[in-house]
């Protein structure tokens, strides 16, 4: 496990990096790397090989594997998408390089003979300065490069990242590579992981060319890691109780939607809290959870009456003028909160409790699904998806709260200004009631102790964990059930309190 976790930099921050190690031979080393891990994805099928060169320093890159490719023998064909008298300095002497070795240059893709087909396709058509949707050409070499890498059934690798997707927010304004694999060079870009990135990207790996002292850089952000609260990660001690645990509260359940609250205490209960109220708002709730007895049931007002180390309002609260009455008392608790569904819901249409929200001196998280945010931030969930860790760190800015943003690689941002991306998850978690599981993985690490940011990077790192093993084992991802992951995670998080995390065994 790396003592760190992995960084992420925005692209001027990659520019900067550039700079700083302008003396490096980048362009060679980036061209090395993708050219090994293409002799890698042909493994016994040793070519042919389509490349596209772009009109900048991502097809420089490409020429490069290009002409290294060829000196090992590998049938190589290179469709050249740019002007060479306009090519930047790295890019140009790639090109020359490549000229001088006997290579050519093709403008469009070659016929292909009856039954030729590719072994692989590298994408170097775009890089990481992409702001607005692919035009003109480049645009009908990305759909024609999907259209190929489809029926002649090969890897489609693209270089840094897939032309068409915005490196700094998982964004595609127009036709993007639909890569099965992406090499990203230096450090990983945040859009590769958020968003659409994900779709676009396949499996991605991280070529660091060799630049020393590159851990030590500040970076803009993280990928989700165990090292980020693996001091937690403690074995229990057999001298213990109950107590030792902590108590943690569950406020929601109105009228018909009393299983949300549920799946929250039940999600709390497997992941170790100590002992879980629960506090239902319908009138007609049940007084004992016939399937998980060990919950204590209690009508709201008592539930805060209870003494708790942690609490999650929200689940199936409702926005009742008794939910918004019970918010507002929850608010008020110098405990840490976790604050979800129609709590958030409440909070975006009554600026009075957002007011007691934004006033708390004990700890709170949020965490919305873009429509949430969308309506906390008083925008677009289309604006929210456009720019998702820009949304998470205003949410932190304009409440004064942890926040997770939910969705495909969730944003989890900070009060200190720091900010994460989760890599774990599948879309079986696109189901009713994953959510509420979340919030109950937060409260039990927090009634527990943890500190509240190592609550909510590991709750929110667990739940996908717990997803994407159920998926491993068969379970999904569709028909993947929220009340699924309740054991999943409670699996995991006893392998890691286990200690495999130190060799790197999860």
């Amino acid at each position: 496990m790396p003592a760190h976790s992995s960084p992420l930099h925005f692209a001027a921050s990659l520019r900067q990096i550039e700079a700083r190690f302008a003396d490096q031979p980048l362009m060679e080393r980036a061209g090395a790397a993708a050219a090994g891990l293409c002799r890698e994805l042909l493994g016994n099928c040793p070519g042919p090989v389509l490349l596209l060169a772009g009109p900048g320093n991502n097809g420089g890159d490409a020429l490069v594997a290009a002409r290294l490719l060829s000196e090992q023998g590998i049938d190589c064909c290179v469709v050249f998408a740019g002007d060479a008298a306009r090519l930047p300095a790295d890019a140009a002497a790639a090109h020359a390089r490549f000229a001088a070795a006997g290579g050519t240059l093709h403008g469009h893709f070659p016929a292909q003979a009856s039954g030729h087909r590719w072994a692989l396709i590298v994408d170097g058509l775009l890089g990481i300065g992409l702001t607005r949707a692919p035009e003109g050409r480049i645009s009908e070499l990305i759909v024609a490069a999907n259209r190929l890498a489809q029926t002649d059934g090969c890897p489609l690798l693209a270089l840094d990242c897939p032309s068409g997707l915005l490196a700094d927010t998982g964004g595609t304004p127009g036709h993007v590579i639909r890569a099965s694999h992406t090499l990203s060079f230096i450090a990983g870009k945040p859009g590769l992981w958020t968003a659409n990135g994900p779709d676009c990207c396949g499996e991605i790996r991280i070529a660091d060319l060799d630049l020393p002292g590159l851990p030590e850089l500040p970076a803009d952000g993280h990928l989700i890691d165990l090292s980020d609260f693996a001091q937690r990660l403690q074995p229990r001690r057999a001298n213990t109780h109950k107590g030792s645990f902590g108590s943690a509260g569950v406020l929601g359940g109105g009228k018909a939607m009393v299983g949300a609250a549920l799946l929250t205490a039940r999600a709390a209960l497997h992941l170790g809290a100590g002992r879980v109220y629960v506090g239902l708002l319908d009138p007609e709730a049940p007084s004992v959870d016939l399937q998980q007895p060990e919950l204590m049931l209690r009508r709201p007002e008592h539930l805060l009456q209870a003494d708790l180390q942690a609490l999650a309002c929200g689940p199936g609260l409702g926005t009742s003028g008794d939910a918004a009455r019970m918010l507002e008392q929850a608010l008020k608790c110098p405990l840490p909160l976790v604050l979800d569904a129609d709590a958030l819901n409440l909070l975006a249409s009554d600026s009075r409790l957002a007011g007691h929200l934004c006033n708390r001196v004990a700890p709170a998280i949020l965490t919305p699904h873009p429509a949430e945010a969308a309506r906390l931030l008083e925008c677009s969930t289309r604006e929210i998806q456009e720019n998702r860790i820009a949304a998470a760190n205003e949410l932190v800015r304009r409440y004064g709260c942890q926040v997770v943003l939910k969705g495909c690689g969730s944003v989890v941002a900070t009060v200190d200004g720091r900010w994460w991306i989760n890599s774990t998850g599948n879309p079986g978690l696109a189901t009713a009631g994953s959510g509420d599981v979340l919030s109950g993985l937060i409260l039990a690490l927090l009634a527990q102790g943890w500190r509240v940011h190592e609550a909510l990077l590991a709750g929110v790192h667990l739940h996908g964990a717990a997803a994407d093993w159920l998926v491993g084992e068969g379970c999904g991802p569709v028909g993947l059930t929220a009340g699924e992951l309740i054991p999943a995670a409670r699996r995991l998080l006893n392998c890691w309190l286990q200690a495999p995390w130190r060799t790197g065994k999860v």
